[in-house]
C-alpha cells in the first residue's frame, strides 16, 4: 500500500514488519496492528526522524508534521538537517523574510509589505472609519479607530474580523475595544495563469492552486509565474503593478483602492485608471429612503442582524451587509478533538472530544483511552468514578445467567451528590429508588428513549447509553481528564496505565484488575468469585463462531482502515462460547464496532445483513 504525503498527514497501516521506506514524502508499507492506544510506536522507517508514529484505533499511524504548502509555486527542498520543504522567502532591503510574512514601514505605518513565494508586494493600506468622530491611529498603526466594536448593530468580539459583502477586500477588526476598517491590495501571485484561480465566494483575492517545485534560476534572476527576469530589470506584471527583480526577489508595487459608498454594480472604472469610482452625485439633495430586505422594510440608518454571522444596515436606500470571517483552514482537528458549532457564535471551532467507555458482551471493556480487556467476574464492580472531587460514581452488577464461565452486565447504578439513577433489565429506570417512566426530566438529569436505547444525560455532562440487556456506553466530558478511576481507566489519553488497580498497582491480567474494583460483598455475586477456566470448545460453539467472521467481511469494510476489527472479532469468539440458546451474542461485538465507527465518521448499514435487526 502506498500513501503520498504532500507535506501533510500520512497514515501508515502495517500488518507485518516488512520493509518500510520514507522517501521524498512517500511512505510505502503494509498494515500493522497495535494495542497500546495513544502510545508512540517505533517502526523501521528510513529517515524516521521526520515521522512520528502512534497507535490509534488499533493501527499504527505516522505523521510528518509539516505545515501545508498548498498554493506555493516556489517550493524548495528541505534545508540540511530538516524534514519539511519550505516556500521560497524574500530578501528586502537586506533583511530575509519568510513566505507569508507581513511588515510595515516604521516611518509610514500605512505602507504595508507582504512576502509570498519569492515576491514582495508593497501597497498603501486604505482606511475607513465607520463612526462620526474616530480616534487617531495608535503609535505604529495605520488606521483611526472607533470606540466600541459594533457594526450594523452586530457585536464583534476581540480578535475577530468581519468583511463587507459588497467589497470583500474591506475588512474590519476589533482590538481592545476599538474598531477599525481597512482595505489593502491583493499580493502578487507567483504562479502560472493556469494555476491562478479566481477568488472563492465571499473572498477578496485570487489564489494559486497546487504547488510547484523550484529549480533555482541562474544566480540573481527572478522567476515570476512563467517568466524569468534579469537582476535589476524593471517590468510590469500587469497594467497596475510595477515590479523590479532585486537579486532573486521580485519587488512589486501595487495600489490599494479606497472603499466606496456606492454598490458594486454602479462603480465605474475609467480607462487608464486602476481603481473604480462612484458616479458623480446630482447637485440636489436626495430625500430619505428606505431599504427592502427579506420581505421587510427598514428606515434609512437602521441596522438588523440576519443571523449569527451576518448583519446589515440601510444607507441611502442601499442594503449594506457585513459577515464575520472564520478560519477557512482545511486542516482537520487534532486527535481526540472534534469540530463543533458553538451556540451564539458564528464560527465553528475544535474542542476536545468526550471520553467514551464501552461495556458489551461477556463483559468486554474498551476504556476511555482505548484499552481492550475481557473480565467475566459475576459480582458488582466500580466502573468509573471521579476520584479527585467525588462528583459521581458508577457501578455495574454482572450476572452469570446460569453459565459456568460467562457473565453479562445486568444493572447499572450512578450516584451523584443529590441523586441515584438505576438502570435495569428491559430498560427499567429508577430515580432515588422510585420507578419512573421515560422520558423523565429533573434539574439534575434527563432520561430519554432513543432508538431503543435509554439515554441518561446529567448536568455534570456525563451520559449513559443502555440497551436494557448488557450493552453500556459511558461518556464523560474533557473536564474529567486524569481524574477518574475504575474499570474504565483514568482518561488521560494513555492506554498503557489503564490496568491500574484500586491500590494504584499495575495488574498483569484482567482478573486481577477486575477483582481490585469489586464492591458490595459476596451477596452481590451470582456465583463464587474465581477466575473462570478456559472455555471448552463444542461443535455448537464452533458453528456459531462462523458468524463472527461477518465482522471481517465487506459488510464492515468501509470502516476497516479506520478502526482495527481484531479486538472486536476476538470478543465475538469469546461471547459465542457459552451463548445461551436462541441468543445472537455475536451482535454485541458488531454493535460495539459499528458505534465506534460512527464516532469516527463512518456510517455502516450492517444490521439487516447480520440478523441483528432486533438487537440494540
Amino acid at each position: 500500500m502506498e500513501m503520498r504525503l504532500f507535506l501533510g498527514l500520512a497514515i501508515l497501516l502495517i500488518y507485518s514488519s516488512s520493509a518500510i521506506a520514507a522517501n521524498q514524502g512517500t511512505l510505502i508499507g503494509t498494515k500493522h496492528v497495535c494495542s497500546n492506544e495513544g502510545e508512540d510506536y517505533d517502526l523501521p522507517i528510513q529517515n524516521v526522524k521526520c515521522y512520528n508514529c502512534v497507535c490509534k484505533n488499533g493501527y499504527v499511524e505516522c505523521e510528518q508534521e509539516c505545515p501545508s504548502q498548498e498554493g506555493c509555486h516556489m517550493l524548495l527542498g528541505p534545508p540540511s538537517g530538516e524534514c519539511c520543504k519550505k516556500c521560497k522567502g524574500c530578501t528586502h532591503e537586506g533583511i530575509e523574510r519568510q513566505s507569508g510574512e507581513e511588515w510595515r514601514d516604521p516611518d509610514e505605518p500605512c505602507r504595508l509589505y507582504v512576502c509570498q513565494a519569492g515576491v514582495v508586494t508593497e501597497t498603501v493600506e486604505q482606511c475607513y472609519a465607520p463612526c462620526a468622530n474616530p480616534l487617531k491611529p495608535a503609535k505604529g498603526a495605520c488606521c483611526p479607530t472607533c470606540p466600541g466594536c459594533k457594526v450594523n448593530g452586530q457585536e464583534v468580539s476581540s480578535g475577530r474580523t468581519v468583511r463587507s459583502l459588497d467589497d470583500p477586500c474591506l475588512k474590519c477588526s476589533c482590538s481592545e475595544g476599538r474598531f477599525y476598517c481597512s482595505k489593502r491590495a491583493c499580493p502578487v501571485l507567483n504562479c502560472a495563469n493556469k494555476a491562478m484561480m479566481p477568488p472563492r465566494p465571499g473572498e477578496c483575492c485570487p489564489y494559486c492552486n497546487g504547488t510547484r517545485e523550484l529549480y533555482p534560476p541562474p544566480q540573481g534572476r527572478c522567476l515570476l509565474g512563467a517568466d524569468l527576469r534579469l537582476s535589476g530589470e524593471d517590468f510590469h506584471q500587469d497594467p497596475c503593478t510595477l515590479c523590479k527583480c532585486d537579486n532573486g526577489t521580485s519587488i512589486c508595487k501595487r495600489p490599494s483602492c479606497a472603499p466606496l459608498d456606492c454598490p458594486p454594480e454602479l462603480q465605474e472604472l475609467q480607462k487608464g485608471h486602476c481603481c473604480p469610482r462612484c458616479p458623480q452625485r446630482p447637485p440636489f439633495p436626495i430625500a430619505p429612503t428606505v431599504c427592502h430586505d427579506g420581505g421587510k422594510v427598514y428606515k434609512d440608518g437602521e441596522s438588523w442582524e440576519v443571523d449569527q454571522c451576518k448583519s446589515c444596515s440601510c444607507k441611502s436606500g442601499q442594503v449594506k451587509c457585513v459577515a464575520e470571517l472564520c478560519n477557512e483552514s482545511n486542516k482537520p482537528c487534532p486527535p481526540n478533538h472534534k469540530l463543533v458549532t458553538v451556540p451564539g457564535q458564528c464560527c465553528s471551532k475544535c474542542v476536545e472530544s468526550d471520553g467514551v467507555c464501552t461495556v458489551f458482551g461477556d463483559p468486554h471493556y474498551r476504556t476511555f483511552d482505548g484499552k481492550f480487556f475481557s473480565f467475566q467476574g459475576s459480582c458488582k464492580y466500580q466502573l468509573a468514578a471521579d476520584c479527585a472531587n467525588h462528583t459521581f460514581s458508577i457501578r455495574v452488577t454482572n450476572d452469570a445467567r446460569g453459565t459456568r464461565t460467562s457473565s453479562w452486565t445486568k444493572t447499572v447504578s450512578m450516584k451523584m451528590k443529590d441523586m441515584k439513577v438505576n438502570l435495569g433489565e428491559k430498560r427499567r429506570v429508577k430515580i432515588n429508588g422510585e420507578r419512573v417512566k421515560v422520558p423523565y426530566e429533573s434539574t439534575s438529569v434527563t432520561v430519554t428513549n432513543t432508538d431503543g436505547w435509554v439515554l441518561v444525560e446529567t448536568k455534570l455532562g456525563i451520559k449513559l447509553s443502555w440497551d436494557g440487556d448488557s450493552f453500556l456506553e459511558l461518556s464523560v466530558p474533557p473536564k474529567y481528564k486524569g481524574l477518574l478511576c475504575g474499570l474504565c481507566g483514568n482518561f488521560n489519553s494513555i492506554s498503557r496505565d489503564d490496568m491500574q488497580t484500586r491500590r494504584g498497582l499495575y495488574a498483569t491480567d484482567a482478573d486481577t484488575l477486575g477483582s481490585s474494583w469489586r464492591v458490595g460483598g459476596k451477596r452481590a455475586c451470582s456465583r463464587a468469585f474465581e477466575a473462570p477456566p478456559t472455555c471448552a470448545k463444542t461443535r455448537r460453539s464452533k458453528e456459531k463462531e462462523r458468524l463472527c467472521k461477518l465482522l471481517r467481511s465487506n459488510i464492515f469494510g468501509e470502516c476497516r482502515n479506520h478502526l482495527n476489527s481484531l479486538p472486536y472479532y476476538k470478543s465475538c469468539i469469546k461471547d459465542m462460547c457459552e451463548c445461551p440458546a436462541k441468543q445472537r451474542c455475536y451482535c454485541e461485538s458488531f454493535t460495539a464496532y459499528a458505534r465506534e465507527c460512527h464516532r469516527l465518521g463512518v456510517k455502516l448499514d450492517w444490521r439487516k445483513h447480520t440478523g441483528c435487526l432486533n438487537h440494540h
